[in-house]
């Protein structure tokens, strides 16, 4: 397995300045795989598509992707077309990464679909995105989204790109398992994600689909200190079966690299690592950044 790490920022990060550009010339530069951005319309994190656009325009090895972007409440036809020429402009370095969106009543109304609907339009949306990407016209008479023969140019330069989705509950899984070329969830343990993994393969099978082996990663947030009582409330209410949260926050660099081992003995071979705690400034991130290189990228291979 091809064995990469890339960096997620998350939707806390205060990147939203020229300290973004700092940030993304040091992820090309230590040649970390990829770089991923978070969607929360009332946060600070910069919006998805501008971040990945502002940071192709910047690097020329560096992938980027979504984590995630909200699917539910978009035009999936306008979503095709910007995603399709950011992919052809960065010469096929664009990571899709799609979610139904945080259960937070804030952030619902910002996309302006009611919860019982998210999951139903996710599944219509994606399937209109691809046949977009795909196919010379699209035809397509769906509950939420009708066409006639509708043309979106340009075609993706990657034909067309895999599409990333995260979740570790059972209806996630299947639906990973039945839409999903690769599978990213967040917040879960190495027996998590073989679990998954062997729930997605199954669905898949059931489907007639297949899912690249390389195909399977994990989000790890890590740290170097007490966590806040904020965060820890969080993962205990998120994660009320687990006892001990260092399952879920590796400490320390050891702890990371010690996880990142474990997972891939899970079968996963895709890493985007994120400091749940993050340094307070540009400058404190790139020094950040150079240490981790040290630290994480002897693991690729």
């Amino acid at each position: 397995m091809k064995i990469r790490v890339g960096y997620g920022l998350g939707v806390r990060t205060t990147l939203n300045d020229d300290g973004f550009a700092q940030v993304v010339d040091a992820l090309e530069q230590l040649r970390f795989d990829s770089l991923w951005v978070s969607e929360r319309i009332g946060g600070e994190a910069p919006d998805p598509l501008v971040a990945m656009s502002f940071a192709a325009g910047r690097t020329k090895k560096l992938k980027f992707g979504m984590s995630v972007m909200v699917l539910p409440g978009r035009n999936p036809v306008i979503l095709a077309k910007e995603l399709a020429t950011l992919d052809r402009l960065s010469n096929g370095r664009l990571l899709p990464a799609f979610g139904l969106g945080v259960a937070d009543p804030h952030e619902q109304q910002a996309f302006g679909v009611a919860r019982e609907e998210r999951a139903k339009r996710f599944n219509e949306a994606l399937e209109v995105i691809r046949a977009c990407w795909t196919q010379p016209s699209v035809t397509h008479h769906g509950t939420f989204f009708n066409y006639d023969d509708l043309r979106v140019q340009p075609k993706p330069f990657q034909n067309p790109p895999d599409v990333w989705l995260g979740g570790i509950a059972p209806s996630e899984l299947k639906r990973v398992g039945r839409l999903a070329d690769g599978w990213l969830p967040s917040f879960v343990t190495p027996s998590d994600a073989e679990a998954g993994r062997i729930e997605i393969q199954r669905v898949a099978a059931e489907h007639e689909r297949e899912i690249d082996h390389e195909h399977f990663g994990v989000l790890i947030p890590y740290a170097h200190g007490p966590l806040p009582d904020a965060v820890v409330k969080g993962l205990m209410s998120r994660r009320p079966d687990l006892d001990d949260i260092s399952q879920l926050v590796p400490q320390g660099w050891l702890a990371l690299q010690d996880s990142i081992k474990r997972f891939i003995d899970a079968g996963m071979s895709k890493f985007v690592v994120l400091p749940i705690v993050e340094p307070k400034t540009a400058h404190e991130w790139v020094d950040h950044l150079a240490v981790a290189a040290d630290q994480l990228l002897p693991l690729q291979n």
